[in-house]
């Protein structure tokens, strides 16, 4: 076999275009999936949370901007055929990493940079989303094989691992796992799981499992199943019962496939992990054969369903939040969808520990928040005429700790995030007579475009996390949490999970 020589800048370049071309297109496969759990379900609020998706990744396609604010971090799976030389004097790690870094500066298309050095210390923001995770091969042959992901934060904070005995169900330990992971994961998604070996072993093979394309529907009609491939189907029946549905609101899908990879074990072990992916997968695979860089070829446009053109059910709401009374939002009932518009404010943890750090010295803080909202929310930086870029949620229940304190020494109204919130946040909403509303997780784009003007006022230095001051028309949120301190998120479940469990016994009888 012939040597191949590759050069350090065919993959720099062919990085640097994967992590641009993940950032605004879906694959296709997965767009299908949702559009076809879009069109059988049967809750409007998981209903509407898809249909913001769909037409978010439509935007995405045609406007070249993140499908999400969080732009991930990167992971590599990268094969290095043993007859194979890179032209470079520098190490693999550091050729990746000038890939990254040109992808996420790129002047057209800018990406958050989300990734912190010293992680158990000052997380400080290495700006440029470097480094990335790398899990290099050697392997036989002439070529670069590599698979690269934009993980999301939030869906990779939902990962799970347990050590499991040998005679345990992996199936029973799934389904008592997946509710408590709430919707932070930004369900509808795909469950990638790694079975045996050691614990890293079964983290790699999970992770590596949701570089895969979607194909659970092609196993339904397939006979003579496999031992994994039975095990895909009964995870993925049992988790779409138990009526998590779109962003944790309660519905028929939670997941849109179940990937799993195994490895041989210890006889005495079963080491199983278990980590989602968001509605804002994003992967993509090349190869590289000494014959260049690998530029990826754009899906169609016509692959990408378009969707009528309200975000919302015709039931919604439209408040102004400059001049919304208390009594206003203490009508209002989780589930209803509510247009805002107005002046709100942004915080996320680092801009949360910091207020309170400057309200326990006894000092005012920087901004005025009384009678206004919180949206926990690290947007990317905007480009040619917008007033921001991508602008979707964060996970709430990071800033539940605050959550109170907040809201009894700032006189805010409310909070904008994504997924549910924790008992103690609910018991301070309640107490306070607040309101939680959650935008969609995975609509960023969409969501951007109802944010007309948008100026930083507090904690510049914290970069993405800073305080913004964002003026708003139309922004489409869901009522979570209401001043009653009933959740959306605990009720919805319930409520779909009965009703999926009547409709079998129906359709048994």
């Amino acid at each position: 076999m012939p040597r191949t020589i590759i050069k350090e800048n065919d993959l720099i370049h062919s990085i640097e275009d994967a992590l641009q071309f993940i950032s605004y297109y879906h694959p296709v496969d997965f767009i299908k999936a949702v559009y076809q759990a879009y069109l059988k379900e049967e809750s409007q609020a998981a209903k509407d949370a898809m249909k913001q998706i769909l037409i978010n990744s439509r935007m995405c396609f045609l406007g070249k901007r993140p499908v999400c604010q969080d732009t991930g971090i990167i992971v590599v799976f990268i094969d290095i055929g043993m007859d194979v030389t890179i032209g470079s004097n520098k190490n693999i790690e550091e050729i990746i990493n000038e890939g990254v870094r040109r992808a996420y500066t790129n002047k057209d298309n800018p990406l958050r940079a989300s990734i912190v050095d010293d992680p158990a210390g000052i997380r400080k923001n290495t700006k440029d989303n470097t480094p990335a995770v790398i899990h290099s091969r050697l392997v036989a042959g002439n070529k670069i094989d590599i698979k690269i992901a934009a993980k999301g934060g939030g869906s990779e904070n939902k990962s799970n691992m347990e050590m499991l005995n040998p005679s345990d169900s992996i199936v029973d330990w799934v389904l008592k796992t997946v509710p408590k992971m709430g919707g932070g994961w930004c369900p509808p998604g795909i469950l990638g799981i790694g079975i045996g070996g050691t614990a890293e072993k079964a983290a790699l093979l999970a992770k590596e499992s949701l570089m895969d394309s979607i194909d659970i529907d092609e196993l339904r009609g397939k006979k003579n199943l496999n031992t994994i491939e039975k095990l895909r189907l009964e995870i993925m029946d049992g988790v779409n019962k138990l009526g998590i549905g779109a962003q944790g609101l309660g519905g028929l899908t939670t997941v849109l496939d179940i990937k799993i990879k195994d490895y041989p074990t210890h006889a005495a072990s079963l080491p199983v992990v278990m980590i989602p992916n968001c509605a804002a997968t994003r992967h993509t695979h090349f190869t590289l054969d000494g014959s260049g860089p690998v530029y990826q070829k754009p899906p169609k446009l016509e692959d990408y369903p378009i969707i009528e053109d309200s975000t919302v059910s015709s039931s919604v709401k439209k408040i102004n939040v400059d001049s919304v009374t208390k009594e206003e939002l203490n009508r209002l009932q989780p589930g209803d969808v509510v247009l805002l518009s107005g002046t709100i404010f942004t915080g996320r943890d680092a801009a949360h520990k910091r207020m309170l750090e400057i309200l326990d010295s006894g000092k005012q803080l920087p901004v005025d928040l009384k009678g206004k909202l919180i949206y926990y929310v690290g947007p990317v930086n905007p480009v040619k005429n917008e007033a921001v870029g991508p602008a979707g949620p964060t996970t709430a229940t990071r800033m539940d700790k605050y959550t109170a304190r907040i809201l009894s020494e700032t006189g805010i109204l409310g909070m904008i995030g994504k997924a549910e919130r924790g008992d103690e946040a609910i018991e301070a909403i309640k107490k306070h007579k607040s309101i939680y509303f959650i935008a969609i997780g995975g609509a960023a784009y969409l969501v951007s475009k109802a944010i007309k003007k948008a100026e930083i006022v507090a904690f510049e230095d914290l970069g993405m996390e800073a305080i913004y001051k964002f003026e708003i028309e139309d922004m489409p949120v869901t009522v979570a949490v209401n001043s009653e301190g009933k959740s959306i998120h605990k009720i919805g479940p319930d409520i779909w999970k009965k009703n999926i469990a009547e409709k079998q016994v129906l359709t048994i009888k």
